[in-house]
């Protein structure tokens, strides 16, 4: 570019750059304005009557004082009168109850509703999840949906049972307070009024500074620490196993680093600012502005020494009060966030159902992929034109490079996704044509990512069937080489996973298929379940394996080609295509991509089995 090019060239302007983070707010604000109303709308309507009872004893909290500088008042004059000082004082007794009983009520309603709101909205949340493609959890951490599930919904309890009600407090007290103090002497009241105003600034000021945005990013960083925690606890075996341990731990080191270098710039000058103004309302700061303003009045015949008693018991406590808007304001921003997540989640995509869906699949089905294609929301495809049929009762193995596609491919099966062109049938229907449930008891899957319930390993095992005897569940433990283990264990199968017992990889990997003996599924998906099993573990499990496929019709997506040589089929994917197909014989002599594999997995066993005789 030519020197008078770049002169002449528009560069970027700071007002630019405001425009566009004014605009990104005003964005963000309208998202949390819409994500308010949907999760917060149910209850709208009863937090507006606790507010009004809330609102009442905010003003019967306020008007003993007043009564009892009144009745100080009375006391001060050169006849007292007894009758109206008794009068006053039974008033502030009174008012002191309502007060009580209106902030009781109204606090109880409050918890009430938000007990019953977050019954209602784990329910609308927990159904959700249940209408979400099962390859959605796939793309989710654990930590996300739980953080969804429990601490965002637990988020809302001070915004609902708390936080409203302390708002129309923080109102309506010093409302009422500085109405009654302008009436006793407005010179004294603007005194007071002072240290308020300058708090309000400076906290306008703040939440300019440190606003909607820079809370999305604590949110961001939040997530992004809770993520790393669950890889580096739930990976933590395999991470050792490989030696990786280090670079798992240096990545959750980089999340908590980056969380506390963003959280320092961000609360080390909010704290000293809101520490700073918070002096302002500090009750000893307020008595010394109204006294050294009130002595000065009353010494020069301004105002009369009873004047400044108003001020001392009424005009102390707004300070307190009006402390509690930034309490509730940082309520808010949090419950904004949370509900920006729950309204995420109840948006997301669901997995179709038509109105009349077939329900069920004969014993012995036929499946067929038909011109298969699936692309990941809109993106690049990842599977094109793909089609083959596994015929009843054998066996087919889906071999090909790291991101070939096979494990997408073999989840469209169970409806983990839908195909975004062809179709996929079984029997001849169509999978998105079937009823979800009957569809599942047709087909089963044993993935090497297993997941367990919180839960006694007899209910982990009998999670498809959980009407099965104790029989049966034994039955099918001792298919999966599991009997053995789970007896040594004091509580047996009463044993809960995660508290009176922690299932290594191989154990879960064979809990997995016992419960896929158990459910009995006609059509059985099968990821290698031994990639990463130690060689015990691997015999265990390729014995369990073989009584799992036996007599059932089985897409089995493979890693190490030696343990596929017998399948029926082998089909060789490559770039979401399929290339070959045929059986290992036929594979193997036609010298393509499949036996290209063959020779790097040869290969690898060689170098692999001359490790284990140096050791």
């Amino acid at each position: 570019m030519s020197s008078h090019a770049a002169a002449t060239a528009p560069a970027p302007s700071e007002p630019t750059g405001r425009a566009a983070n004014r605009a990104a707010v005003r964005a963000r604000k309208q998202a949390v304005a819409a994500a308010r109303q949907r999760i917060l709308g149910p209850v709208s309507t009863a937090l507006a009557g606790a507010s009004l009872l809330q609102a009442v004893a905010s003003l019967a909290a306020v008007a003993p004082f007043v009564l009892v500088v009144e009745t100080a008042r009375e006391l001060l004059a050169d006849e007292p009168d007894q009758g109206r000082v008794w009068a006053l004082a039974l008033w502030a007794l009174a008012l002191l109850g309502v007060r009580g009983i209106a902030s009781a009520v109204a606090l109880v309603w409050s918890h009430l509703t938000d007990a019953e709101h977050q019954f209602r909205l784990r329910e609308l949340l927990a159904r959700k999840l249940t209408r979400v493609p099962l390859g959605w959890f796939g793309e989710q951490s654990s930590g996300t949906v739980k953080k969804a599930l429990q601490d965002d919904v637990q988020t809302l309890h001070y915004l609902i049972a708390h936080a409203r009600l302390d708002q129309v407090a923080a109102i309506t007290v010093p409302l009422a307070s500085l109405g009654y103090l302008l009436w006793v002497d407005w010179r004294l009241a603007l005194v007071l009024l002072l240290p308020i105003a300058g708090y309000l600034l400076a906290y306008a000021r703040l939440m300019a500074d440190h606003g909607e945005q820079v809370i999305g990013g604590y949110t961001a960083w939040e997530q992004r620490v809770n993520a790393s925690v669950v890889e580096f606890v739930d990976g933590i075996q395999v991470v050792r196993t490989f030696g990786e341990a280090g670079r798992a731990h240096r990545r959750f080191q980089e999340a908590v680093d980056g969380f506390s270098t963003f959280f320092a710039a961000w609360a080390g000058p909010m704290t000293r600012l809101e520490s700073a103004v918070n002096v302002l309302l500090n009750p000893a700061f307020l008595l010394l502005a109204v006294l050294a303003a009130g002595v000065g009045m009353v010494g020069l015949g301004w105002v009369e020494p009873i004047v400044l008693l108003p001020f001392v018991f009424v005009g102390l406590g707004l300070g307190a009060t009006i402390l509690t808007l930034g309490y509730a304001a940082q309520a808010s921003r949090q419950a904004a966030d949370a509900a920006i997540r729950m309204t995420a989640l109840l948006d997301a995509e669901e997995l179709p159902v038509v109105p009349h869906p077939e329900p069920g699949i004969a014993s012995d089905p036929a499946v067929a992929f038909d011109r298969v294609g699936f692309a990941y929301r809109a993106g690049r495809p990842v599977l094109e034109d793909v089609s083959f049929a596994l015929r009843p009762g054998t066996i087919t193995a889906l071999v090909g490079p790291s991101g070939s596609g096979k494990s997408t491919l073999a989840k469209l099966l169970p409806r983990f996704h839908d195909v975004t062109a062809g179709s996929v049938r079984v029997q001849g229907t169509d999978v998105r044509r079937l009823d979800p449930a009957a569809l599942y008891r047709a087909v089963g899957f044993v993935f090497q990512d297993v997941r367990l319930i919180r839960g006694s390993i007899r209910e982990n095992i009998a999670l498809g069937r959980p009407e099965a005897s104790d029989a049966e569940i034994e039955a099918a433990a001792r298919a999966a080489q599991l009997h053995e283990r789970i007896l040594e264990l004091p509580a047996g199968y009463a044993a809960e996973v995660g508290v009176d017992v922690r299932l290594s990889g191989g154990e879960a990997q064979r809990l997995s298929i016992a419960r896929a003996l158990l459910a009995d599924p006609p059509i059985l998906v099968l990821d290698e379940a031994t990639a990463f099993a130690d060689p015990e573990s691997e015999a265990a499990i390729q014995d369990a394996i073989a009584r799992l496929v036996a007599g059932r019709t089985v897409l089995v997506i493979a890693h190490r080609l030696h343990t596929i040589v017998d399948v029926d089929e082998i089909l060789v994917l490559d770039a979401g295509r399929l290339v070959e197909r045929g059986t290992h014989a036929e594979l193997h002599a036609a010298d393509g991509l499949y036996r290209r594999l063959w020779d790097a997995n040869e290969a690898a066993m060689t170098v692999l089995a001359g490790e284990e005789d140096v050791r």
